[in-house]
């Protein structure tokens, strides 16, 4: 598998107030035993393909539960353990981080859903393969490649996960980049990572999830 070319990564953040550390964060708490690997540091030889089952369920996008301050706890808490930022700051980056107009996700083992309000559009889709990604603070991330192959013509032609994993494990939730352009365009995208959650869990769930990263 190639990597991106670091150069491009640095160039793609330079409008942004923070690194590509919110996606090299620590999850170990419901993920890998091995912490490492969610800081971002690990070998290439250990990873490994993954199937589109390991996100199969339904999920929701937590943008709302940012804009109705569910979450406004976590980024004080944020700001609590790094005063160089503040609450408000961590919101602004978040809110760039988290938005996205797909409300739910639907993924089963051959196809995803994208639910925008009332409307839906099915994909079926195959694997494409990964891509290791290294960002600018020198942590690692790998994004896992999904390609349509049918279904509805709306659907997202490419689609990419990034759960803070590097080989077959179910996760908990993750980031989605999706578009019609090409995945080496998706591979550029790190200041826009639309983020999903188990459907059912509430605001106050998915900050105390957060809360502990």
């Amino acid at each position: 598998m190639t990597h991106l070319n670091k150069a491009a990564l640095l160039i793609a953040l330079a409008s942004t107030s923070f690194s590509g550390a919110a996606l090299a964060h620590s999850h170990d708490h419901h993920h890998s035993h091995n912490s490492t690997i969610q800081q971002g540091t690990f070998s290439d030889a250990d990873v490994h393909d993954r199937a589109l089952t390991d996100w199969q369920g339904s999920w929701q996008s937590i943008y709302p539960f940012l804009k109705d301050g569910s979450l406004d706890a976590v980024f004080r808490h944020k700001a609590e353990h790094d005063p160089q930022k503040s609450a408000g700051a961590y919101k602004a980056y978040y809110d760039k981080g988290y938005a996205s107009d797909v409300t739910g996700l639907k993924i089963t083992a051959d196809s995803m859903t994208f639910e925008r309000g009332v409307k839906a559009v099915t994909g079926r889709y195959d694997y494409s393969g990964y891509k290791i990604l290294t960002y600018p603070s020198g942590k690692k991330g790998v994004r896992y490649l999904f390609t349509r192959s049918g279904g509805d013509a709306q659907a997202p032609r490419f689609v990419q996960f990034s759960d803070h994993e590097i080989g077959p494990n179910h996760a908990a939730h993750f980031h989605l980049f999706f578009g019609d352009s090409s995945h080496e365009q998706l591979e550029k995208e790190l200041v826009n990572w639309p983020t999903f959650f188990p459907a059912g869990m509430t605001g106050a769930d998915v900050a105390g999830d957060l809360m502990h990263e």
